[in-house]
């Protein structure tokens, strides 16, 4: 489970930051269900518009990018892509630095890197077993120190070939696999396995739904499994929005098909291009609804887009809740009704739905999340984070914990609406309606 994650100098954010997901108790009323958790199963970011919710998002998916892909993206003379502060060029030189701290199997590990315009900085590694620090590896440069139990690894002699943009974890991790194979894996290259596999199973979920198209070839293993259909269609049904059934019709592949759609879609599928192209015969997506005279198939063209998002956050929140894993979505309430938007958050909350201890990371504008249905709240005040930005353009990301709660209960929806906690925009009507009047005034010159 992802304990925390710090990052600095990515994006707006130019200072370093802290997203703490463990939890935080500051009442008696916490539900007994929630005493043992090592991590909270859910976090929503608030803020106004520009103030930095997607960056949060964008800077997990570079460290997972990074992670999966800088050993085979790595080109000599050519430094590491990253996305710096650049409102202030001495702060864009500096380095970019990303790090995780995770809780597997009841130890608690560090992993973290920096990054520049031309290389690796600097890279490290400690697990934290009886919670002490232990060091697996630093990277300082090309130059590695290893801890006394790793020192007599395998992985020493990789060091000798990780070229300055690539992290040690990426290499290290593509050789475990060999070693495993061979019967020459040891401790700690089976924990570099480990850990680089925990960023693959981070899904990212945009704000807008996805191209019909897109979404009905990304669906269609999910709906060939005769389980994995069962739950979409009865998690749609339950959502309420007129749908019987969900399934799929064979097409013939069409040849003028765009390339890079189909590039696109074996990359996702992190199949071979033999096994994508003997997939790659087309299945539109059929949406069954209720009608005076029966039900009626539509194609996913004339589907609403509530519907269409619904379809795409289903296909990545029902894996992650039976398999765990960390889900990251942009505006999750983007076309959907906030109660279905709560309603989706709470599975996560729900130690029964999910078993395997998947996470929710999400950003929105939906002030009503902050407060509660049917006397309950949809998040606790550990689970609430907000973004600002400050004079200097640079964002801030700070949790509600911070603020004291009111003895005579809270309402924080209002208190966020009038501007309590910060992390809203600050609006002027009298600005407004002079832009609109001077824009009118120009046209009658």
């Amino acid at each position: 489970m992802l304990l925390s994650f710090r990052f600095a100098n990515h994006r707006s954010f130019r200072d370093e930051q802290q997203l703490n997901l463990t939890p935080v108790y500051e009442t008696d009323d916490v539900p007994a269900d929630t005493m043992d958790q090592e991590a909270i199963p859910v976090v929503g970011i608030f803020g106004a518009n520009a103030s930095g919710k997607s960056n949060v998002i964008s800077a997990f998916n570079y460290l997972q990018t990074m992670v999966q892909r800088s050993d085979r993206d790595s080109e000599p003379g050519v430094g590491p892509p990253r996305s710096p502060f650049r409102l202030d060029p001495k702060v864009a030189r500096e380095p970019s630095s990303y790090a995780l701290d995770l809780a597997l199997d009841g130890v608690r590990y560090t992993y973290g890197f920096s990054v520049n315009d031309e290389r690796i900085t600097e890279e490290w590694l400690y697990s934290f077993p009886l919670k002490r620090k232990r060091i697996i590896f630093e990277r300082t440069g090309q130059s590695f120190a290893w801890g006394e139990d790793s020192k007599r690894s395998r992985v020493r002699r990789l060091e000798e070939i990780v070229a300055p943009t690539t992290l040690f974890l990426s290499v290290a991790a593509r050789f475990e696999a060999h070693d495993a194979a061979t019967g020459k894996a040891d401790e700690t290259s089976s924990l570099l396995r480990t850990l680089y596999s925990w960023p693959q199973r981070i899904r990212r979920i945009g704000p807008n739904p996805r191209d019909p198209v897109l979404l009905s070839l990304s669906s269609s293993r999910l709906l060939n499994s005769a389980t994995n259909r069962s739950a979409l269609v009865e998690l749609l049904r339950a959502a309420d929005v007129g749908l019987e059934d969900v399934f799929l019709r064979k097409l013939i592949q069409e040849p003028d098909d765009p390339g890079n759609i189909r590039l696109s879609l074996m990359e996702s599928s992190n199949e071979s291009a033999a096994d994508f192209e003997a997939r790659s015969r087309r299945s539109e997506i059929m949406f069954r609804h209720r009608g005076a005279a029966g039900n009626v198939a539509l194609g996913a063209r004339d589907e609403s887009s509530g519907t269409l998002r619904l379809l795409d956050l289903a296909g990545r929140i029902l894996p992650a809740l039976r398999a765990g894993g960390l889900i990251l979505v942009d505006e999750i309430d983007a076309s959907l009704h906030p109660l279905l938007t709560a309603t989706l958050v709470r599975l996560f909350q729900s130690p029964t739905a999910n078993t395997s201890h998947a996470q929710l990371v999400f950003t929105t504008h939906d002030a009503t999340l902050l407060g509660s249905i049917d006397g309950e709240d949809v998040l606790r005040r550990d689970e609430v984070w907000f973004t600002s930005k400050g004079d200097d353009g640079a964002s801030d990301l700070f949790p509600l914990a911070e603020f004291k709660p009111r003895r005579q209960g809270e309402n924080r929806q209002k208190r966020y609406l009038n501007g309590s906690y910060g992390a809203i925009p600050e609006l002027s009507m009298e600005l407004f309606e002079r832009a609109v009047t001077s824009r009118a005034d120009a046209r009658a010159e």
